[in-house]
C-alpha cells in the first residue's frame, strides 16, 4: 500500500472508554495502529446501538458518509450491524471494514422478532463490507455460516494479552473467586449463583467486576437471587473498574470463573491465564478454543452440574489450584500479544486495493 494510504477512519458506537472487552479491543488496536505509523481518524457514532433512536442512526450514517470517498473506514460491528439499509450507499467509493466481535442477533434474551430483524440487517450490512475482521475462529465460522459470507472475505485477528508479573498468592482455605464481565444475561451470573448455592458448605468468596448499570433489571434480579440463596454476604459486586484497577482484582484472586452463555472470544479468560489463575469457563466454541487443558476447566453451555463440579474441584483442593495456576502461567506465554494483534490488523489493511 502506498504511504498516503496509511490512513483510515475508525467508526465506533457509544463511549470508546467503556470498560468492556470489545471496547478494550478497539482501543488497543487504534493505539497500536497509531504507534505503527497509521493515521487513525475517529468517528463517534452515538449512543444506543444496536438499537439506536432513528435520529442517532441517521446522524451515524451521515458521519460515515462524510468520510472522504476513497478513504478506508473500519466500523465496529455493534453499530454496523444496525445499518443494513444504509450500507449499500455507504459502500459506494469506500472500502468498508466490518469489525465483528460477535453476531448481534445471537445476544441472549432477544425476542425472536428482534433477533430476526437484527440478523437481516447485519447480513445486509456485511454483504457490503470490503472485508470482515473477527476476533476468533469460532466467530469467523458463525459469520460464514449464519450470513453466507465467503471465507476469503473473513480475517481472524485474535485479541492480544498483556504479559503479567508472576503473582505470589498466599495459601488459603477460603479461595477468592473472581468473575469479570458486564452484568447482562449473556454472562451467566445466574448459572454461577445456582452452582455456588450448591457449595454453601465450602469456604469461598466471590468478587464480580462489571458494569451493573447496563441492564439494571438483570442486576436487581441477580441481587434478589443471591438473597434467596443466602449468598449475599459472600458475593461482592464492584461495578465497572478502570483498566488500571483491574489487575489488582486478578492479583488478589485464587480462581477465575465466568459462566457465559456465549462469548465471541473471551478476553477475560486470557487475562486470567496471564495472571496465573486457574480458570473455569463456559460459552461455546470460542471459549472452548481459548481455554487450555490443564490450566482450565471448560463447562459447556448452561451446564450447572459441570460448573458445580469444576468449582468444587478447585475450591476444595489447594494442590489442584497450584497445579492449574502453574499450567496457566505456561499457557499464557503462547497467547498472542497486542503487538501481534496490531500487526495482523495492519496486514489486513495493507491488502486494501
Amino acid at each position: 500500500m502506498a504511504e498516503h494510504r496509511r490512513q483510515i477512519a475508525f467508526a465506533y458506537p457509544g463511549d470508546l472508554e467503556t470498560p468492556t472487552g470489545g471496547y478494550g479491543y478497539d482501543r488497543r488496536i487504534i493505539s497500536g495502529l497509531r504507534e505503527a505509523g497509521w493515521q487513525v481518524d475517529l468517528v463517534p457514532l452515538g449512543e444506543g446501538f444496536p438499537f439506536p433512536e432513528v435520529s442517532v442512526l441517521e446522524e451515524a450514517v451521515r458521519r460515515i458518509g462524510a468520510v472522504p470517498v476513497g478513504s478506508p473506514i473500519v466500523i465496529d460491528g455493534l453499530a454496523f450491524g444496525a445499518m443494513g439499509e444504509a450500507a449499500d450507499r455507504l459502500a459506494k467509493g469506500r472500502d468498508l471494514i466490518a469489525l465483528v466481535h460477535h453476531p448481534l442477533f445471537l445476544e441472549n434474551g432477544l425476542p425472536e422478532e428482534t433477533a430476526d430483524r437484527l440478523r437481516t440487517s447485519e447480513e445486509t450490512a456485511l454483504e457490503q463490507a470490503w472485508t470482515i475482521i473477527v476476533t476468533s475462529p469460532a466467530t469467523a465460522a458463525q459469520v460464514r455460516d449464519c450470513f453466507g459470507i465467503a471465507e476469503d472475505k473473513i480475517h481472524v485477528v485474535l485479541p492480544g494479552t498483556d504479559r503479567a508479573m508472576a503473582e505470589v498468592r498466599p495459601e488459603t482455605d477460603c479461595p477468592n473467586l473472581l468473575s469479570v464481565g458486564t452484568i447482562v444475561p449473556r454472562k451467566g451470573y445466574d448459572l454461577l449463583f445456582d452452582a455456588l448455592a450448591r457449595l454453601g458448605d465450602l469456604s469461598w468468596r466471590l468478587d464480580i467486576v462489571g458494569d451493573t448499570t447496563r441492564d439494571e433489571a438483570c442486576f436487581q434480579w441477580l441481587c434478589d437471587r443471591l438473597r434467596e440463596n443466602g449468598l449475599e454476604d459472600r458475593v461482592t459486586f464492584h461495578g465497572a473498574v478502570s483498566p488500571e484497577a483491574l489487575p489488582d482484582f486478578y492479583g488478589k484472586a485464587d480462581i477465575f470463573v465466568l459462566a457465559s452463555r456465549y462469548e465471541g472470544y473471551g478476553m477475560a479468560y486470557t487475562e486470567a491465564l496471564a495472571h496465573g489463575l486457574p480458570v473455569i469457563g463456559s460459552g461455546g466454541g470460542a471459549v472452548r478454543e481459548t481455554l487450555p487443558q490443564g490450566a482450565a476447566l471448560y463447562c459447556g453451555v448452561e451446564d450447572v452440574g459441570r460448573l458445580t463440579a469444576a468449582l468444587k474441584r478447585l475450591i476444595s483442593d489447594r494442590d489442584e489450584r497450584k497445579a492449574f495456576a502453574e499450567a496457566a502461567r505456561q499457557a499464557a506465554g503462547a497467547l498472542p500479544t497486542w503487538q501481534d494483534a496490531v500487526n495482523a490488523f495492519s496486514a489486513v489493511l495493507e491488502d486494501l486495493k
